[in-house]
């Protein structure tokens, strides 16, 4: 349409200016997003509805994640000579797996910079008070230096609990190093974090909008939980810091997760993860130790980080190779199942191949958008023949996976998009028969607190229950 400079009116200038905004906006977004479902879904609500998509996408649509890797060269380069300390120390104890799975070594080999290492202890701790139990103990055992990382630190009961052992271990001189997410921790007073700072406590958040170009975003979320005391003792797994975590939640009653506590040069994987997002965030590296020390057990491990700064989709790629190897049995517990396209495909594969594909979620919501989206899937795992459980006993947070009879994966990923494509998150992959006996063992309690849905009934729901449903599916890539 073409207006003569007479005719044009300020009204008309916006329209003309956003409409085109929206049309620039929308071929950035099939430029740049990375998988085709958000391209989509973010190119035609940018055409369509730019008045409402346009700031949506200034601060959710990225999902690149800049600055991070660049941050990270200039770290290897500033502390060149600790850097190949602490790669030495770990690739001294890289383990070959067994032939079967070079495909498995050869991707994490490709897509990390951690190996699979043995001479590891790996206990397997379910729920919150065996996880803050350990947690605490091995606060309050440091003669070094600690480093906490939590997606979300509660200025509650537990919150307090471990705010006061670190400061009595910065009052005994230990070096403590404490990161949070500034989203997922948005409660967290800030009279919270005076304290710690006022008794010698370091503590930043992790600052996702670090940088002019993540400045506007709001959707990167550092979600991994990782505790390390001495360079000896790590923790990582599903629990925050927080009262919810000990079924101290009005809202949700009791709350079921799983955490591990590790031992041996894995900690070390644990460590160095840390150090590079606190050198994102403060531009510093902590004085740290980096001799492993092996445990008797001699378990394999791999610890694998994944975030929106990788250059390959980490995540997915990994987690539907682990899919694509499974034989036997496939066991999965997320409190959130949102799959992208590659995942649902692997998933849907691996079940028509004979393989026992069983997905543990819970029964009830934290995040309406997401716990309607699953629903949206239950006529395609129907007719592919996965086993879909309701967890009944509370709040199900957990993130597990078990694949047949040789590995078992506890850590921070979700099922869904925003763990997979978005979060900064850490697994440990354990392959070792006693842990993974435990971690069957721990399945198959779930499963008897857990009830087996009849995929069909989604059908029998109400229009407007099936219209939100696919309403909140169409929305997911936005998530």
């Amino acid at each position: 349409m073409f207006f003569s400079p007479e005719g044009l009116t300020l009204v008309s200038v916006i329209v003309f200016i956003v409409h085109s905004l929206g049309v620039f906006n929308a071929a950035h977004a099939v430029m740049t997003v990375r998988s085709s479902q958000s391209a989509i879904a973010w190119g035609l609500s940018l055409i369509t509805f730019p008045w409402i998509t346009l700031p949506l996408y200034w601060v959710l649509g990225r999902r690149e994640f800049q600055g991070y890797t660049e941050a990270y060269r200039r770290a290897y380069t500033q502390y060149q000579d600790l850097a190949h300390h602490a790669y030495d120390a770990i690739v001294a104890h890289r383990v070959n797996l067994p032939p079967k799975l070079n495909p498995l070594q050869q991707l994490a080999s490709g897509l990390s910079d951690l190996p699979f290492t043995s001479g590891n202890a790996v206990r397997l701790l379910i729920d919150g008070d065996a996880t803050y139990t350990a947690m605490l103990a091995a606060i309050r055992s440091a003669r070094h230096y600690i480093l906490l990382q939590s997606y979300i630190i509660n200025n509650d009961e537990t919150g307090q609990t471990f705010q006061q052992a670190l400061i009595q271990q910065a009052q005994q001189g230990i070096r403590i190093y404490v990161i949070y997410d500034e989203i997922g921790s948005q409660r967290l007073r800030p009279a919270f974090i005076r304290t710690l700072r006022r008794h010698g406590v370091q503590i930043t958040a992790f600052k996702a909008t670090r940088g002019w170009r993540n400045h506007l975003q709001l959707n990167f979320r550092n979600h991994r939980k990782i505790l390390v005391v001495d360079g000896t003792l790590g923790f990582v797994g599903g629990l925050n810091i927080g009262d919810e975590y000990l079924g101290r939640s009005s809202r949700f009653g009791p709350w079921r997760d799983t955490h591990t506590q590790l031992q041996g040069p894995a900690v070390l994987c644990l460590q160095l993860s840390f150090l590079k997002d606190w050198y994102w965030a403060t531009r510093a590296i902590p004085e740290t130790h980096w001799q492993a020390h092996p445990a008797p057990a001699n378990q394999t491990v791999l610890v694998f980080p994944t975030g929106s700064s990788d250059p390959l989709p980490s995540c997915t790629l990994f987690f539907g190779t682990l899919i694509a190897l499974a034989q036997k049995r496939l066991w999965i517990a997320s409190p959130y199942f949102v799959p992208d396209e590659a995942t649902l495909a692997a998933l849907k594969i691996a079940a028509l191949r004979g393989v026992d594909v069983r997905i543990l979620l819970p029964n009830e919501a934290d995040h309406l958008l997401v716990y309607l989206s699953s629903f949206s899937y239950y006529t395609e795992m129907e007719n592919a023949g996965i086993q879909l459980y309701r967890y009944k006993t509370g709040f199900m947070h957990q993130k597990v996976i078990l694949v047949d009879d040789w590995v078992a994966g506890v850590g921070t990923v979700n099922l869904d998009n925003r763990s997979f494509h978005l979060n900064f998150e850490v697994s440990t992959f354990v392959l070792d028969v006693s842990f993974i006996s435990q971690v069957e063992i721990m399945f198959e309690n779930d499963w008897t607190a857990a009830v087996q849905v009849d995929l069909s009934e989604y059908v029998r729901r109400p229009f407007w229950f099936r219209l939100a449903v696919r309403v909140a599916r169409l929305l997911a890539p936005l998530q």
